[in-house]
């Protein structure tokens, strides 16, 4: 009891020291939590939907599979005689068809796209009875025509659509136009999607190509028939042709798409908070470090009177244990605000989220609790381990104990070790031979070389601040040695801070050379291999009557046709693979300059003849002149001739195998034969410019897609990846956010240690213009300090991870120096923004009374 009392004591007494350590345990709780309630509600919100659009039993095609477009860009149906024979089984109340349609574009009167915004998809499909179990009809009737309608609210509200406003729908089958005459509202949130509805025969004939056929069934039990015995009854009446589920079983194979995207938003979220308990980690060890040595006396007073030091090592861990509860219970609440948060953005990129869905899981806050303690009592078991050995006679002495040069030494020498094995195991990585096997060695690497920099930093810390000093210091006399010398004057505090701070940077810095490395690379692959003028493609599958726009627009050399279709391919040795196959006209070999390991690219699309990749033909030893066996899906089997093999060494088609689109309909129906899912073309000599408008204004009616030159394709590959950069350095900004409160807390506390020291230094007439410029120096040193040893290694990770890529034929290794250099400039102003409270408390302090401070 006492222990505790003594704790509770200390805690209180140094309750403002101990905040920042407690915003970092905030913030980083906070974190997971809003990323487990967020995805937690996201999965509830979805279930909700499945559950309600779901009926007792659903009968689908057998091939159908949920949230996919078939390859010729028409849903998988079934014969309105599935419908009929359903209807009669014993135990089914009511049944009806229903048409879908993920592959379809939407546009208003000013060709502006009705899909969502945020990667939601558009649905068409027929208005059922079963859609009421979801939605409800606010404005006008459901569709009783060809020429008429329906869209759900939050799209009429979104793009300001109404009643009589005239809709265009883009579908693989042809285009057709219909006028709003209802709007319904979602009964249960919509997460995004954009939905029209159509009266039956409509959404058969236009969506489907054919009338009397549905996509899928909806069956309805009778009272006291269980989903199960409906679906054994249905699954027995139609003998095993089509694919039979009940309400369960059809919204957990629509959840398992979900519930694979949601994890992966959900790990790298967790995966960043992690980072934040990692550099929260240094935070702590800071503050219960400096605690520690200002409490010497103190502690050794403690000894002298009859404390044990299992009493004083539990006493620091008991104030952890404090400050852990404090701010872990703090970061739960804070998490819920995160998730509210996310859930407005979201909403306001479309994906309406209701914050009557938010869900909070019992073990949501056990695992914030449970974390933020056990990080923060980890954290500070080194500095109670220090506490519990500072001997009885410290009370005589002035705070502060004296290092161990014998521990410094130890850590020193494992610190060498794992550093030296990081980078043996980096130097591994970059010389694989596969990326799958060097990437994990490559973790590895990672990981030894970042614990190794944490524990040498202290090492280090000597000789990087000197020459930093040296370049940044020294301009300011004495003021400039007085802050170099403070910064060294506990290198292991240097060396934690800066710590802190170098981990945020150093995955700044990999991502950024990664990313830099990726655009060059595949510009350089651009310049090297596209031959065409023109690339054309989007989010839907290029429709035929888009491809007779591009086709008929003048100035064109050649338009070239690609797609890409499911097929086994067995090879000689009788092994078979998915690979598929890709089919295109003559001319894209023109468009793109493979380069071939043996034979000739273009004799690869005569008759019945193809290529194969390099890596294929070396993992089945197929040489040119051998035979491949191609079974087309929903086609023949084909036994192909191989023409060509082509250098894998690219990140552009890498593992394709070509061949001709003849050889294609003498195999694959013309039913199954799938739109171009892109399609190239190269202009007339010297009528580039003039081609490019033409092309532009010929797919004008069709704004799901995008014409793009080769400075527009690399433009926009750009972006993309800087976009996904951007992503990434957004949430890393929370672990920088801790690290700045480090060196916040570290600059405080240095500045209550030094309370006395100050009062002297102003005694003996500096001023405190100038106490203020030493101490805001002093962070700008260790800012620096963290900075350069972050960007150093960062920069050895992502030039070892451009030797992976490489494997995959991203060959340019491009230092992004802008960045790097904006980032340390950078990082000096977060040293000044850090400084700024402890800079202000020191120069209001009283001079007497700090001279008077024991």
């Amino acid at each position: 009891m006492t222990v505790v009392k003594t704790s509770m004591r200390n805690f209180f007494a140094h309750k403002g020291r101990m905040a920042l350590s407690a915003v970092a345990v905030l913030l980083s709780v906070a974190f997971v939590c809003g990323t487990l309630v967020f995805t937690d509600t996201m999965n509830t919100t979805f279930d909700k939907l499945f559950a309600a659009t779901s009926s007792d039993v659903t009968v689908t095609p057998k091939e159908a599979k949920t949230n996919d477009t078939p390859q010729n860009g028409k849903p998988e149906s079934m014969p309105a005689s599935a419908l009929a024979e359903a209807a009669k089984v014993r135990g089914v109340k009511s049944a009806e068809g229903a048409v879908s349609s993920l592959n379809v574009t939407v546009v208003d009167s000013d060709n502006e796209n009705m899909g969502s915004t945020n990667g939601g998809p558009t649905i068409a499909g027929n208005w059922t009875k079963n859609d009421l179990r979801s939605m409800e009809i606010t404005e006008g009737h459901a569709p009783r025509g060809p020429t008429e309608v329906m869209v759900d609210s939050d799209t009429a509200d979104k793009h300001h659509l109404k009643l009589g406003d005239e809709l265009r729908t883009i579908a693989v089958t042809g285009d057709f136009k219909a006028r709003i005459v209802g709007i319904a509202a979602f009964t249960v949130t919509n997460p995004g999607a954009s939905v029209v509805y159509f009266d039956t025969a409509t959404a058969q004939r236009e969506l489907l190509g054919e009338s009397g056929r549905f996509t899928h069934i909806n069956l309805m039990a009778d009272a006291g028939v269980t989903d199960a015995r409906l679906k054994k009854n249905v699954a027995a009446a139609l003998d095993g042709t089509y694919k039979v589920q009940t309400q369960k079983e059809s919204a957990d194979e629509n959840r398992s798409d979900v519930d694979s995207f949601m994890g992966v938003i959900k790990y790298a979220m967790l995966g960043f908070a992690g980072i934040a308990f990692l550099v929260g980690i240094f935070l702590i060890i800071n503050t219960f470090s400096m605690l520690v040595a200002q409490r010497t006396r103190e502690i050794g007073l403690m000894r002298a009177i009859g404390s044990s030091r299992k009493q004083v090592n539990r006493s620091v861990l008991v104030e952890a244990l404090l400050l852990g509860v404090v701010g872990s219970i703090l970061g739960v609440g804070a998490g819920v605000g995160i998730a509210i948060g996310l859930m407005k953005l979201m909403s306001s990129m479309g994906m309406n989220l209701s914050t009557s869905d938010l869900t909070v899981k019992a073990t949501t806050p056990v695992a914030g609790l449970l974390l933020g303690v056990v990080v923060t009592v980890f954290a500070a078991y080194l500095p109670a381990r220090r506490a519990g050995k500072v001997s009885p006679m410290a009370a005589l002495r002035d705070a502060g104990t004296p290092s161990d040069g014998k521990a410094g030494l130890v850590r020193g020498l494992i610190g060498l070790v794992l550093t030296g094995a990081g980078t043996v195991a980096l130097y591994a990585a970059g010389t694989a031979d596969k990326a799958s096997e060097g990437s994990l060695v490559l973790g590895a690497g990672v990981v030894l070389t970042l614990i190794g920099f944490v524990i040498i930093g202290p090492l280090l810390a000597g000789g990087v601040v000197r020459v930093i000093s040296a370049v940044l210091l020294r301009a300011f006399g004495p003021v400039g040695r007085m802050a170099e010398r403070n910064a060294l004057r506990n290198p292991r505090r240097t060396g934690a801070t800066g710590a802190a701070l170098m981990i945020g940077l150093a995955l700044v810095a990999c991502l950024s050379v990664v990313g830099s490395s990726m655009v060059a690379s595949a510009t350089q692959e651009l310049d090297k291999t596209v031959g065409a003028d023109f690339i054309v493609q989007g989010n839907q599958r290029i429709v035929p009557q888009a491809e007779k726009a591009m086709q008929s627009t003048p100035g064109l050399e050649h338009v070239t046709r690609y797609k890409t279709l499911e097929a086994t391919l067995t090879s000689p040795d009788g092994k078979s693979d998915d690979d598929g196959v890709t089919a295109a006209d003559p001319s894209y070999a023109d468009d793109l300059r493979r380069e071939t390991t043996s034979g000739t690219l273009k004799d690869a699309y005569g008759k019945d003849a193809m290529s194969v990749g390099s890596d294929y033909a070396t993992k089945h030893h197929v040489k040119v002149g051998d035979t491949v066996s191609v079974a087309f899906k929903g086609g023949e089997t084909a036994r192909l001739k191989v023409a060509a093999i082509t250098d894998d060494d690219t990140s552009i088609d890498q593992g394709a195998h070509y061949l001709s689109l003849a050889t294609m309909k003498k195999y694959v129906p013309a039913d199954r034969i799938p739109p171009n899912e892109i399609m190239f073309a190269s202009a007339r000599a010297g009528q580039e410019e003039q081609a490019y408008a033409a092309l532009k204004k010929a797919m004008k009616p069709y704004p799901q897609y995008q014409v793009r030159d080769q400075t527009d394709f690399k433009q926009e590959l750009k972006d993309q990846v800087g976009q996904l950069l951007n992503m990434v350095y957004g949430l890393l900004a929370l672990a920088i956010i801790v690290a700045v409160l480090g060196v916040v807390n570290t600059l405080a506390l240095s500045v209550v240690e030094r309370t006395r020291e100050i009062g002297l230094m102003r005694a003996i007439g500096l001023s405190r213009r100038q106490l203020r410029r030493m101490i805001r120096l002093e962070s700008v040193v260790i800012a620096l300090f963290g900075a350069l040893l972050g960007l150093g290694l960062g920069m050895g990770w992502g030039a070892t991870a451009q030797k992976l890529l490489a494997l995959e034929g991203l060959n340019v290794l491009d230092i992004p120096w802008p960045t790097i250099i904006g980032v340390f400039i950078g990082s000096a102003f977060v040293g000044l923004f850090a400084a700024m409270i402890p800079a202000f408390r020191a120069g209001r302090m009283n001079v007497l009374n700090a001279i008077a401070t024991e």
